[in-house]
């Protein structure tokens, strides 16, 4: 009789705590939602059913879970009622207002397709949305202050409190609407660095003694240094072992950024200007980032490749990078490329 009680009040637990689950997880289809309150392009295409929008949902951080999407779509019987398209989605929404806005059908046509190749400065980014019709200046504006960037990105703790946002601005294919604020913009590009500097790199930039804005500025210089991602990641063993020695890193690439060329040789007069960033005549990385590094320059500078390598230089005709031991080497590759 005893143990007939005590499985009846077992029973009575186990019903107990599954509907409290059932109802925490109830809960969260209607209250959870995704990051931000920056409008984007969501778009479904023909043929794609629940879990495959689920999961770009989920992966475009409109949504916390792609469980709790499934979830709503069986609880609600709306698996017939979504419809493929274009839409306006915030990570703001909860789960049932985006169902409701892809159940209606009002597809959004007012967007601009905008590509920022890798290496671009905030500057020439600021150009090209101002040919697109964005307000350029503003979004200049605020690269250089900051003002505007509510979010709290761990990437850029360490960033020199007057730094600008040059390095952060991830260079990709953007989607925006006409009516997108710089600010906007911003926190999209910001939103896809956060997105693209995964936990295992962040883990690995804290393992190797360099902090988040150090190797951001390492991998916008491999950006204009070198072409292919291996020939960076090389690029980047010989300028961090440069660091270690205390040798200047001599980067032609800074000299450029200094004087606003692209050069691939310099003077004597070009390497002595005076500035904090020519690493020629200062040791160490420059002040902050030259430009916005795309994802193979950030992978090199934190996986650089150990070699004999201590010079390299480009070859103009063809752009590909020649790589020597010695200072030998070195100045022979130099007399033979014409540099």
């Amino acid at each position: 009789m005893l143990n007939m009680k005590r499985l009846f009040l077992a029973a009575i637990l186990l019903l107990f705590f599954l509907g409290l689950a059932f109802f925490y997880f109830d809960r969260q289809v209607h209250f959870s939602h995704g990051t931000g309150d920056i409008a984007q392009s969501f778009e479904i295409k023909s043929g794609e059913g629940v879990k495959d929008i689920a999961e770009s949902l989920e992966s475009n951080q409109l949504i916390k879970n792609k469980y709790y999407f499934d979830y709503y779509i069986w609880k609600t019987n709306s698996k017939g009622k979504i419809q493929a398209g274009k839409y306006e989605l915030k990570g703001s929404m909860t789960i049932p207002e985006i169902v409701q806005v892809l159940s209606i059908g009002e597809v959004v046509s007012n967007e601009v397709k905008t590509t920022f190749p890798e290496g671009i400065s905030a500057k020439a980014m600021a150009d090209i949305l101002k040919n697109k019709g964005f307000d350029g200046d503003k979004f200049l504006e605020i690269s250089k202050s900051g003002a505007g960037i509510t979010a709290d990105y761990e990437f850029l703790k360490n960033k020199p409190e007057r730094a600008s946002l040059e390095g952060f601005l991830f260079p990709d294919t953007y989607i925006f609407f006409k009516n997108a604020k710089p600010e906007d913009i911003i926190n999209r590009m910001l939103l896809n660095f956060d997105e693209k500097i995964t936990s295992e790199i962040r883990d690995d930039i804290g393992k190797s003694g360099h902090s988040v804005y150090e190797i951001v500025t390492m991998a916008s210089i491999l950006e204009k240094e070198v072409k292919t991602a291996d020939d960076m990641k090389i690029a980047s063993g010989i300028f961090w072992d440069r660091l270690q020695v205390g040798m200047p890193l001599q980067s032609d690439a800074t000299v450029e950024y200094i004087l606003g060329n692209n050069d691939l040789k310099h003077s004597l007069a070009d390497i002595k200007v005076d500035s904090p960033y020519n690493t020629y005549k200062n040791k160490g990385l420059p002040p902050g980032p030259i430009d916005n590094p795309g994802i193979n320059a950030l992978q090199a500078a934190v996986y650089p490749t150990k070699t004999d390598y201590n010079y390299f230089l480009t070859d103009p005709s063809s752009g590909k990078t020649i790589f020597s031991k010695t200072l030998e080497e070195h100045a022979a590759n130099k007399a033979e490329y014409g540099l």
